[in-house]
């Protein structure tokens, strides 16, 4: 009997846990994404060289290939392409209309304000174009419109810096756009939730670790999260508004946003993907028991969503390599505390600089009986 087929929008690290458990679950991967030898093109059954942005090109491979199910775990722009081939292929996704509010940070803080979501305050600018801050209290956030990982983004602490931070963030915009917005104190923090026809289920908070201003690049991520059971239901409450402003109807989604001391909840920005950092793929498997990967397959066939635990939830964490010091924090652990050690990826050279995600040097998970011991380590 022929196996069933799913497409996967999509082939490198963070999307390869996707492709495994397709294979794992019995389907025939078919897997569409830019020739770079990422490991995706290897573990895929057929591998199409064709840019993810190139939906109508792949649209016609689907045709051929008939698909169940098309789908994409950590990728902003395999969004787009995602909702575009469900809705022509008659398959699970979200409306195609609404992906580019879910795709550009100024689209989506609009649809926030117009559904009453609480965001920070914002402008929108083009490159060389003149703009007024009058209303803005300084330091403020300057990004790329179209970009995640950290790309382009600033903290400007006064206004003769605002050019440059527009200039880099403009740089790095497919659409040579960038948001300032009023900048929050308080922790960062990301909510974890799998959609099924509208139906938001929550799954868990992330607590973020960065490199703080001026580009506030991710240095690792805990779960759960320090949130009170309180602070935890305000999040919820907006985090599934925005999503309902949004239109996400289906499938994961990563919300990102801040909280201060006096319980204010802020969104920054909502992902209808899972986070990357092996966030979706790894972590939450990890500090929940829940298998994100296989619901978010599950929501992508149309199957009714069974939230059932898979491991023992223990705690979670990622530490992303930075510094020869970090890598001998690691040689450490690996020495006296192996196991603990869930996984660790390929390091590259320590040679070059880190100016956004995609440079950082690698990185490892911990699973953990409890937070304790990552004080222990040093890590916390």
């Amino acid at each position: 009997m022929a196996k069933e087929k799913i497409v996967i929008i999509g082939a490198n690290s963070f999307q390869n846990p996707l492709i495994l458990k397709a294979k794992e679950k019995g389907y025939e991967t078919h897997v569409f994404a830019w020739e770079s030898g990422d490991i995706g093109e290897k573990t895929a059954d057929y591998f199409y060289p064709i840019s993810i942005t190139e939906k109508e090109q792949i649209l016609e491979e689907c045709k051929k290939i008939k698909p169940v199910a098309v789908c994409s775990i950590a990728s902003d722009l395999a969004v787009i392409t995602v909702n575009y081939l469900a809705d022509k292929l008659g398959l699970v996704g979200n409306d195609p209309k609404y992906s580019e509010i879910c795709t550009n940070k100024y689209e989506m803080r609009k649809a926030f304000e117009k559904s009453g979501v609480k965001v920070p305050k914002f402008i929108h600018v083009k490159k060389e174009e003149k703009y007024d801050v009058s209303d803005f209290e300084f330091p403020v956030i300057v990004k790329p419109t179209d970009r995640s990982g950290s790309r382009g983004v600033t903290k400007v602490e006064k206004k003769e810096d605002l050019d440059k931070a527009i200039d880099i963030a403009t740089s790095y915009s497919f659409e040579s756009k960038a948001i300032i917005e009023e900048f929050i104190e308080g922790n960062e923090y990301s909510c974890e939730c799998i959609s099924y026809k509208g139906k938001h289920n929550f799954l868990t908070i992330t607590k973020k670790y960065t490199t703080g201003a001026p580009n506030f690049i991710e240095t690792g991520h805990i779960q759960p999260s320090d949130l009170t059971d309180e602070e935890i239901e305000l999040a919820k409450e907006e985090v599934f508004k925005g999503l309902d402003a949004l239109k996400v109807q289906n499938g994961p989604s990563h919300s990102e946003f801040k909280i201060d001391n006096k319980k204010n909840v802020r969104i920054i920005e909502i992902g209808a993907r899972m986070g990357g950092d092996c966030i979706g793929s790894d972590l939450v498997k990890i500090s929940t028991g829940y298998d994100f990967v296989d619901l978010t397959l599950d929501v992508a066939l149309g199957k009714k969503l069974e939230l059932k635990k898979v491991v023992e939830p223990k705690v979670a964490f990622i530490k992303f390599i930075f510094s020869k010091k970090d890598l001998e924090k690691l040689h450490e652990i690996e020495e006296n505390h192996k196991d603990l050690i869930y996984y660790v990826s390929e390091i590259t050279d320590l040679e070059h600089d880190i100016v956004d995600s995609s440079s950082r040097f690698g990185y490892y998970i911990l699973r953990l009986d409890n937070k304790k011991q990552l004080e222990e380590l040093g890590l916390l």
